[in-house]
């Protein structure tokens, strides 16, 4: 019989949110899984069939889910905006772990399956390329054709000019295409966009029993060349800048008055999430403030305090919370905490893995062994507030037998990543 590797992921999701009074709140909602878009855009594996009991449970629970959210709203605070034709994120694992939304651009409109990133600003699109990804293929074989976007096939698209206070000092000027240029480097190897930005509009919904079509005017990247992992994976159809530059959607959103300055993300255990723009949270939402510098400003935040277990260090380090990484990257002394903590409170025995498995800790479980004790992890926050670390352990199937592994990356410059 097949048995698995089992990975202890020590991975940090948090809630953010900017606070701002005087505006009504928006809501990004995204599709949900079982809905008909995501079948025929995403052409997802596995998914319930439509009219079968798993598919109406489905539904059932995500009503529920909308339905608690919807009375968690204060009366101020009634109007959302949400992504047009639907309401939800989706982890995907074959893109590389990262969060994804379906969203709605241009005239006629087209659909795209972008990465959210809090950790880079632009909004950008494949568009007019001479470099990108133009297909997915699904584990079952089947390929998925990708939209292409082109300013000059919607009738809302028009290329940001030269002179433009949009095009900014750090940007230049297209000889050829009369348009102000950008270029965004990412940390992966080689990972990189070219183009040139254009203003047209995103299609929003309300987020209310109206649901209301709400046509917001943005600033996007027209993409014209992708490299590194933008061809094969983690954003092959655009990806969603949610910084706090003021090219960044939430950032236009709240310069426009249609929403708040704040967001919040939410990512289920199952992979599938929602977002809501002009968020401004609930009195029992836990928080802690940004470290914001004028020069960058990012989405950093202080820990205080580290709990693994039965160990409790008190140890401040600073992370950036960047939704466009898959996994949590900590310099030392922080790495070494958490990592020796669980090492120390682990009773399997340890494993050497595969040489291309960038993991430290690794242990051998018995034949018939699936499941670990394993400690909690509980960052303490500036402020006080405590974010809790959960389910930290993936199952990776071999041939022999179970093993588990640390699974935090030692980060070697600068502040770690959550």
């Amino acid at each position: 019989m097949d048995s698995n590797h089992i990975y202890l992921l020590i991975l940090v999701t948090l809630s953010s949110a900017l606070r701002s009074e005087g505006f009504g709140t928006f809501a990004f909602d995204i599709h949900h899984r079982y809905s008909d878009p995501v079948h025929g855009f995403l052409n997802l594996d596995g998914l319930p069939e439509k009219g079968s009991l798993d598919y109406y449970s489905a539904m059932a629970q995500r009503d529920q889910l909308i339905k608690a959210h919807r009375l968690a709203v204060t009366p101020a605070d009634s109007t959302h905006l949400s992504f047009f034709g639907g309401n939800e994120t989706y982890k995907l694992s074959s893109l590389g772990s990262l969060h994804y939304a379906i969203v709605t651009v241009g005239t006629p409109a087209l659909t795209f399956l972008v990465a959210l990133d809090t950790g880079s600003d632009l909004f950008w699109l494949p568009c007019d390329c001479t470099s990108c990804s133009r297909s997915l293929n699904s584990t079952s074989g089947k390929t998925l054709e990708l939209n292409i976007y082109s300013p000059s096939k919607s009738s809302t698209g028009i290329p940001v000019p030269c002179n433009s206070t949009k095009c900014g000092q750090k940007r230049r000027c297209s000889v050829t295409r009369k348009a102000c240029a950008y270029q965004e480097i990412y940390l992966s190897s080689n990972t990189s966009t070219t183009g040139i930005l254009v203003d047209d509009v995103l299609h929003l919904a309300t987020d209310d029993s109206q649901e209301k079509v709400v046509d917001a005017s943005i600033t996007l990247g027209c993409g014209i060349i992708q490299t590194g992992d933008f061809l094969v994976a983690a954003a092959p159809n655009g990806l969603f800048g949610l910084g706090m530059d003021s090219l960044s959607i939430p950032s236009i959103l709240a310069s426009k008055g249609l929403a708040a300055n704040s967001f919040s993300m939410c990512f289920g255990p199952d992979g599938i999430g929602r977002m809501v723009f002009g968020d401004k949270g609930t009195s029992a939402q836990k928080t802690t403030p940004f470290n914001l510098k004028q020069s960058h400003p990012t989405y950093n935040i202080t820990v205080t305090q580290i709990i693994v277990g039965e160990n409790t260090t008190n140890l401040e380090f600073t992370a950036i919370f960047d939704s466009g990484t898959s996994f949590t990257y900590l310099n030392d002394p922080a790495y070494s905490v958490i990592a020796k903590g669980f090492d120390s409170q682990v009773s399997e025995p340890p494993y050497q893995p595969e040489a291309q498995f960038p993991f430290d800790y690794c242990y051998e479980l018995s034949a018939n062994q699936e499941s670990i004790n394993t400690p909690y992890l509980n960052l303490t926050m500036k402020g006080g507030d405590q974010f809790y670390v959960n389910e930290p352990i993936i199952v990776i199937p071999r041939q022999v037998r179970f093993y588990q592994l640390i699974n935090v990356w030692k980060f070697h410059q600068g502040s770690g990543m959550c």
